[in-house]
């Protein structure tokens, strides 16, 4: 169940479901009623699904995504579609970071859609996930948003656990961001993160925490705001492609990065969401 970018999801085969492994998919829908937002379809099947959404900033949806196995092994495969109609407000993010196991040769597979129409916006911001060492993971992130849609969304990735003295000496991550605007795109990124680009100066230098922020429609008064946020701290950078902003991090450590992706989102999001900030309370937890 690995979906072109122009599929929706389907449900896994029998035969597939009947192994020990999980095959999932989550589709959800955002409409705009009055005032708010609010959650008009929610379809799953295998352990993806949601809470019940939140209204800390009025009519903006909070939704917490779930997967009640607490992990991902080789060969699990799960499929997250998300549509916000029409001048819907959506934030998505995880209770908790996600987990990928190590693997004895087979790959998992995690894919991202998300649909953003006329005048809506989607944040999506979920906890950082885990690669343990000899995990072997192929995600995709792929947006395609109405010229005046709005969108910011991040990836933390941590390689092993540091806090363990575990590495990346084994596996491999196999990481796509699709950004398209009304199907034309905008930025197609491609990236393999092994044992040799973990440990290069090319490439992560032994860092164990590799992060991506991206926000749209950004111009360069956002740009150099956080440029200003930056200042001369090292291994933090910020580029303009067009209108899309993209923040990147490396660090021993996540809290660090959490930090400056926070900081940078409050920062832009008043001029890109038309909104003040508002800190999801299940990151305090």
């Amino acid at each position: 169940m690995y979906l072109d970018h122009n599929n929706s999801p389907t449900p896994a085969s029998d035969a597939d479901t009947s192994n020990k492994h999980w095959h999932a998919w989550l589709q959800l829908g955002f409409e705009r009623r009055g005032e708010k937002t609010i959650l008009n379809q929610r379809k799953h099947q295998g352990p993806l699904t949601v809470q019940r959404p939140f209204y800390p900033e009025g009519g903006v949806c909070h939704v917490y995504l779930l997967h009640p196995p607490g992990g991902v092994v080789a060969s699990d495969r799960l499929h997250i579609d998300i549509h916000a109609h029409c001048s819907a407000q959506a934030l998505i993010t995880t209770p908790a970071a996600g987990k990928f196991y190590r693997s004895a040769g087979a790959t998992a597979l995690q894919r991202v859609d998300i649909q953003v129409d006329d005048k809506a916006t989607v944040e999506w911001l979920p906890q950082e996930t885990i690669l343990f060492e000899g995990a072997k993971l192929q995600s995709s992130i792929n947006i395609n948003l109405h010229p005046t849609a709005g969108f910011i969304g991040w990836e933390l990735l941590v390689f092993g656990r540091p806090s363990c003295g575990e590495s990346f000496n084994k596996g491999e991550a196999v990481l796509d961001w699709r950004i398209f605007r009304d199907n034309r795109p905008l930025l197609l990124e491609h990236m393999l993160l092994d044992k040799q680009a973990f440990h290069a100066r090319w490439g992560l230098n032994g860092h164990a925490v590799c992060a991506t922020m991206v926000a749209l429609s950004a111009g360069e008064q956002e740009r150099e705001a956080v440029r200003t946020l930056i200042g001369d701290a090292p291994r933090q950078g910020v580029t303009l492609i067009d209108d899309v902003l993209i923040c990147r991090a490396l660090n021993d450590k996540t809290e660090p990065v959490r930090r400056f992706f926070e900081t940078v989102r409050r920062t832009i999001r008043p001029a890109l969401l038309q909104r003040d900030n508002c800190t999801p309370r299940i990151w305090a937890t």
